[in-house]
């Protein structure tokens, strides 16, 4: 596949002498050759970079955020049509991708002049306590592929606005995107005039590129977003040299769908968040809880609208579900089914599908699972369109079934009665970071900060109060009388 003409958009030539392929799941076809950066020379730059931006007004690094916004605003079909050909989005998610990225900068630079600290009372006379926050240093961002531009702005935009430097290390699968995002930031700071070089770093290249990032003691925060597995080899790493991180790692997210519930409403929900961006969303819909007297009415109409979905090329209007990212996913669905299977489950869908003249990319029909209980297979994550259904008979087993997995990041139920809805949402509900009434789990919004609990690592990024992750606290006394005395009334000599 071709894709000069996109990345001429951004003055970028198609790179074609590298160590590190990238492909289009799409159609399989290369999409350029690209080689792996030196990890430990941009973070020196970015480590340079922080001593100068740190010290600029937080209200200046907020105007620099907001040229960024507009460039993007410029710039949105173009980087939509970029993902669309390297992540596989339709084109309606792609630029809903892109508007995450732009919602994020209006947040940020709104953020850089509320950047508060607390006036805290003094037990001792004539004093005055206090808290200030100030710039951490180099964030080191890894994204995964699904999210290839929006979960790195979410950081970036935050981390630039409290005074940071930021290293990305994209996924090895959407490179392409990470290019043009660069590109358009060193637009918006040719426009702002002093940025200091290496203020932004793009590095490229497999897991070893990562780790050269994680390890490095000058990288303050470590932000990760990508499987269990991974945070299990990054966390340990990062807490040995005593830097922070801030994980997104899997998701197991469920509906409860209780007898009171508006049925074409949830069927609405369970259409986007099960089968939107090919099931392979950290929040998609993965499993359907449903109250035993409306399970056989829910499923039948889940059939049906599972029967109208256009699967094929994102970039044709109409398409509802794209490609999965690579023949990896495909066989891990496939063996995700084929466990179903011997574990009692019956399946509709989760066939290939063949689109013509797109032999090599791998499209799949979203699967849905009835399943007789919540069995081994259905507690594990797979990255793809698989719904497991199965029933349950009073809300206290429904939100057991629902928080008896390992993962903790969103969560639903569809009810119209409010003793359910204020039940689930409460301290003895859902475990999940995210809970929501009447509303599928997947599609967050950037004011609310977005993360989850258990295996999914525990991290906040974007709105609500996420920025405190990129800066550092300090607790300043200050003495304004002519005695020195002590806290706790200790009498000293």
């Amino acid at each position: 596949m071709d894709i000069t003409r996109e990345l001429a958009a951004f003055g970028l030539a198609l790179p074609s002498d590298g160590d590190l392929t990238a492909h289009s799941p799409i159609d399989g076809s290369i999409t350029g050759r690209l080689a792996s950066s030196d990890a430990t020379a941009a973070i020196d730059r970015a480590a340079t970079a922080f001593t100068q931006w740190r010290d600029v007004p937080a209200p200046r690094r907020g105007e620099l955020i907001r040229l960024f916004g507009e460039e993007l605003r410029a710039s949105q079909d173009a980087l939509a049509a970029l993902v669309t050909l390297e992540a596989g989005k339709i084109t309606a998610e792609a630029r809903g991708e892109v508007q995450e990225m732009i919602d994020i900068c209006d947040f940020a630079c709104g953020l850089s002049r509320q950047l508060y600290g607390l006036t805290i009372a003094s037990e001792r006379p004539g004093h005055r306590m206090s808290e200030t926050w100030h710039p951490l240093g180099v964030v080191g961002v890894i994204s995964a592929f699904n999210f290839p531009v929006a979960v790195w702005a979410w950081n970036f935009a935050l981390a630039i606005a409290c005074g940071d430097s930021v290293v990305w290390k994209p996924s090895e699968k959407t490179p392409l995107t990470a290019l043009a995002c660069q590109a358009i930031f060193e637009r918006a700071a040719k426009r702002f005039g002093g940025v200091p070089a290496g203020l932004s770093e793009v590095i490229l290249g497999d897991a070893t590129v990562g780790a050269a990032l994680v390890a490095d003691p000058r990288v303050a925060l470590v932000s990760a977003t990508g499987s269990t597995r991974m945070g299990r080899a990054i966390g340990p790493i990062v807490a040995q040299r005593f830097g922070r991180v801030l994980l997104e790692l899997g998701g197991n997210n469920a509906m409860i769908v209780a007898p009171s519930a508006d049925l074409e409403l949830a069927t609405r929900a369970i259409l986007f968040s099960a089968a939107g961006t090919a099931g392979q969303r950290c929040t998609t819909l993965r499993r359907l809880i449903v109250h035993e007297s409306i399970q056989a009415e829910l499923l039948s109409r889940v059939e049906r609208a599972y029967s109208q979905i256009r699967i094929g090329d994102p970039r044709v209007a109409g398409t509802l579900v794209g490609p999965l990212i690579d023949r990896m996913s495909f066989e891990a669905m496939q063996s995700a089914l084929a466990r179903a299977r011997t574990e009692g489950g019956t399946i509709t869908g989760g066939s290939r599908v063949d689109v013509a003249g797109l032999d090599g990319g791998f499209y799949v029909k979203p699967a849905l699972v009835r399943m007789p209980g919540q069995t081994a297979v259905v507690r594990e994550e797979t990255f793809a369109p698989i719904l497991y259904a199965f029933s349950y008979t009073d809300l206290d087993a429904a939100i057991a079934l629902q928080n008896d997995v390992p993962q903790g990041l969103s969560s639903c139920i569809f009810t119209t009665n409010l003793r359910e809805a204020e039940r689930f949402t409460s301290a003895s509900g859902s475990d999940c970071g995210i809970a929501n009434v009447n509303i599928g789990p997947s599609g967050a919004e950037i004011g609310g900060a977005f993360g989850g609990e258990k295996e999914t690592g525990g991290g906040r990024e974007s709105g609500s109060d996420s920025w405190r992750s990129y800066m550092r606290r300090a607790t300043n006394t200050i003495n304004y009388s002519t005695s020195l005395p002590l806290a706790q009334g200790i009498q000293f000599g």
